[in-house]
């Protein structure tokens, strides 16, 4: 798969003195298979068939790159009906198998670079595959919520066998050239110098005999005897029910495997046809497609990256506080070779802090993920330090010490005194307003949030934060610098909590309100983790700890009084020595293991917190359905995500489906929370909170920018020129 930028994307033909015909698609990057060279190949396809100086015909892809799939971009344009979708079979039967597959002159595919999703199913057509030994083949359609549909779910287990075209579709991940071809999927591997040479060779061996002619569609060696292909399948249904209990397209790429299986590959292809096309109109495909642009669009950032300007070089890096946070980013840095220093305020906090960094790298080595060499070369870009004194050759810092505004001032107005005048002054905070950081300081043009998830060096999202006064050089810097350290970076304007933690503190509240007025605790968290979540709230304040749930609560408690919901049963369990996982007793009780059960001794504080609210017992809570749970907990989340889309905090709408699902594990197939809102609807969104607003009170009011949509029925998503920026 992947996304065309060139709407006039071909095919060309040359044919050579040897009668070999190479067929070269071109569609800058990768080569995508838009619709116009789909049908730009078969014209070539058609010619070299016709041509009599054409004896064998080799296919490959401009630039050392084969082709990364069909063009996604065109699937909004097929989904919304602007582009006119070819007749189901078109491609798979049509130009694969009756003219590619079925020709009279053998073909073979030269495979450099990429070969994904529409990419490898060109090659599979073909009568042999050669590869350069690093390229990657794969089928990862279903990252997209489709099914491989040209004709992918037939070949590759012809090719690969059952279980490994199984693996390989349901995971999405590629193999590569190498690997390819123990598993049968390609012939020969090549260094990309004789690439060419070797297929045209091939071609021309399978012509004369010498090698064998295969339609890879009617290999039957790889494929198992009935009985155990069932077997594979029922497993291969049961991990996926249980991998993906809220996903329909993995099961029904397993039936379109079964169907070639059992009634033959050619009733295969067209129940592959019919499935591909039902699954392109699906929310999930819809909802995926939508993360798949958003997630490409979080560095465009109006009147800063269409400024011309190139992001300068970062050479070294220095961290402030060697706790979890700064460990784990200096972790993130030193596995993109950054230099870093890491500093800390005495030496027994800076050997803690470099054992951290240490034990994160180890941790990779274990895993296999790097080898013992590079783990000493990794490590040696690391330096600790007490003062500032190595601060002044740094190109940019990043503050990650604890949340406390005058240490925060006092340090940054150090760092003005001993870092060159160029280097971004960055800080990690979570919840403090930056121009408070900055306050005692003349270096406001240069301060800027690079707020990082924990643990940093694993979560993805990597929130910009920008005052009015920071300048578009920074911001850039900073986008290039959370791309190469392999983050997804969303810019972000300044407020309390930026921008998700504030869009996300009403759901804690939120289920607190439910809870004193007598909904089950775990229900809703069971509930909420059914929905898609990696776990519910009650789990969630566990794992963060309670001492940071009421920090954290209190900034919004401060700064949003009218909206915010206050319940003492956080408190009121911390000062009975319960502070969540760390102390092995939250909302959960925690075993040696770490496996939370539930704790029935809980309801004496729920109890005592609803007398201390001074709220009742509602009789509807306690037989509230899932949906209305669902409901209840996230429409606030999205109210609160409308009032940051008013305010300019976020850019766009798509910047914050990304935070949700990068920064708080919003499942990705429901597209992000202001998609996933918009397929409800801004007005059934509008009434709910507006009924439950009379019932419960402000926490629940509609703001001023969902009521505007509401009253037009238009989606929450559209852009809007009343929306203030502040920025």
């Amino acid at each position: 798969m992947s996304k065309s930028s060139n709407p006039k994307g071909r095919t060309t033909i040359e044919v050579g003195a040897d009668g070999v015909a190479v067929i070269t698609i071109i569609n800058p990057p990768v080569n995508s298979l838009a619709l116009d060279v789909l049908y730009s190949l078969k014209e070539n396809y058609d010619q070299a068939l016709r041509r009599d100086d054409v004896k064998a015909i080799v296919v490959t892809g401009a630039n050392g790159r084969f082709s990364g799939g069909f063009d996604i971009s065109a699937f909004g344009k097929l989904q919304g009906g602007t582009v006119e979708s070819p007749k189901p079979g078109f491609i798979s039967v049509e130009i694969l198998t009756d003219t590619v597959e079925a020709a009279r002159k053998p073909s073979v595919a030269a495979i450099d670079g990429l070969a994904l999703g529409g990419g490898l199913e060109v090659a599979m057509a073909c009568h042999a595959r050669i590869s350069t030994p690093n390229a990657q083949l794969g089928l990862p359609e279903l990252q997209l919520g489709i099914l491989p549909g040209f004709g992918g779910t037939q070949r590759l287990p012809r090719l690969v066998g059952l279980a490994k075209s199984l693996e390989m579709m349901l995971t999405s991940k590629p193999v590569k050239g190498e690997e390819a071809v123990n598993l049968g999927l390609v012939d020969a591997v090549v260094p990309s110098n004789q690439l060419l040479d070797t297929a045209r060779k091939w071609a021309l061996d399978i012509l004369e005999c010498r090698k064998p002619w295969v339609a890879s569609l009617h290999k039957t060696d790889k494929i198992e005897p009935l009985g155990e292909a069932r077997e594979i399948l029922k497993f291969a249904r049961v991990q996926t029910r249980r991998q993906a209990p809220n996903l329909q397209h993995p099961l029904v790429v397993i039936d379109v495997v079964e169907e070639g299986i059992v009634s033959g590959p050619r009733a295969g292809l067209w129940k592959e046809a019919e499935a591909f096309q039902s699954l392109l109109h699906s929310n999930t495909c819809k909802a995926l497609v939508n993360v798949f642009f958003a997630q490409r669009a979080t560095t465009k950032v109006p009147g800063v990256t269409d400024l011309g300007l190139k992001p300068r070089r970062i050479k070294k890096v220095a961290i402030l506080g060697g706790g979890l946070m700064g460990s784990g980013i200096a972790t993130a840095l030193l596995l993109s070779n950054y230099p870093v220093i890491l500093k800390e305020v005495n030496d027994k906090f800076l050997q803690a802090g470099l054992g951290r960094v240490k034990a994160n790298l180890q941790s990779s080595v274990k895993k296999g993920k790097m080898s013992q060499e590079k783990f000493e070369k990794t490590l040696s870009l690391l330096k600790g330090a007490l003062d500032y004194e190595n601060f002044r050759d740094v190109d940019m810092v990043i503050e990650a010490v604890i949340e406390n505004v005058s240490l925060k001032q006092q340090i940054f107005a150090e760092l003005e005194k001993y870092c060159p005048l160029h280097c971004i002054l960055g800080s990690n905070t979570s919840t403090i307003d930056l121009n408070l950081i900055g306050e005692k300081t003349k270096s406001q043009d240069r301060i800027i949030g690079a707020h990082f998830f924990s643990p940093a060096h694993v979560m993805p999202l990597l929130e910009i934060v920008r005052t009015q006064k920071t300048s578009p050089q920074v911001i850039v810097d900073l986008l290039d610098v959370g791309k190469k350290i392999r983050k997804t970076p969303v810019v972000v304007g300044n407020c309390t909590g930026f921008a998700v933690n504030r869009m996300f503190f009403p759901y804690t509240q939120a289920a607190l309100l439910l809870v004193e007025r007598g909904a089950d605790v775990f229900r809703i968290d069971r509930v909420i983790t059914k929905f898609g979540m990696p776990m519910g709230p009650f789990r969630l304040c566990d794992l963060v700890g309670f001492g940071v749930a009421i920090a954290t609560g209190g900034q919004f408690v401060m700064n949003f009084p009218e909206r915010t919901y206050k319940s003492m049963l956080i408190p009121l369990m911390q000062e009975d020595k319960r502070a969540g996982e760390t102390t092995r007793k939250g909302f959960y009780v925690y075993d040696d293991r770490r496996k939370a059960s539930p704790d029935p001794e809980i309801k004496k504080y729920i109890e005592k917190a609803r007398e201390m609210s001074g709220v009742t017992i509602d009789p509807k809570m306690a037989k509230l359905s899932d949906k209305d749970i669902i409901e209840m907990i996230f429409f606030p989340v999205i109210n609160e995500a409308c009032r940051v889309l008013a305010e300019g905090i976020a850019v766009k709408s798509s910047d914050l489906d990304i935070s949700a699902i990068m920064g708080m594990g919003f499942p990705p197939y429901r597209g992000g929370i202001i998609f996933w809102a918009d397929t409800l609807g801004s007005k059934y969104i509008y009434s709910r909170l507006d009924e439950w607003s009379r019932m419960y009170g402000d926490f629940f009011k509609p703001c001023s920018y969902l009521a505007e949509r509401a009253s037009k029925g238009s989606p929450l998503s559209a852009t809007t020129d009343s929306a203030k920026s502040r920025l």
